[in-house]
């Protein structure tokens, strides 16, 4: 991975977290490792433990703006429920929650790093 891409998806992992922290989520932990890779953020939202995984894009005016959500394909959805599986099994001292879900958040950059559109689809998968 680029550096350039890193840093884009850095970019709106930190946005991602600072909009959900701002709708009283509880941010458990971000860059969540495990035995199989890593989860962007996981979070509750009330009771309800939640798998975060967030794609970010800068706008490329060439092709028109693209939905960055659009690219957690089928692929990345069975990583990111094997991930959370992996976690919960990894962590058992967690508090109890009522449920468990996966949702999607796609960031789109202008060309300087600033959110242009954050789109938050819960349980996306």
């Amino acid at each position: 991975m680029t550096h350039a891409r890193r840093r884009t998806g850095q970019i709106a992992e930190d946005l991602v977290a600072a909009h959900l922290a701002a709708e009283d989520w509880e941010i458990v932990e971000r860059n969540a490792r495990t035995r199989y890779g890593e989860l962007d953020i996981v979070a509750r939202d009330g009771n309800v433990l939640v798998f975060i995984e967030v794609k970010g894009a800068r706008i490329n005016t060439d092709y028109g703006p693209e939905r960055p959500i659009c690219s957690i394909d089928f692929r990345k959805q069975r990583k990111v429920r094997r991930l959370a599986t992996a976690w919960i099994s990894e962590r058992r001292d967690q508090p109890r929650y009522d449920d468990i879900r996966c949702d999607a958040v796609g960031v789109t950059l202008d060309r300087d790093g600033n959110a242009l559109d954050i789109e938050h689809v819960k349980g996306a998968f």
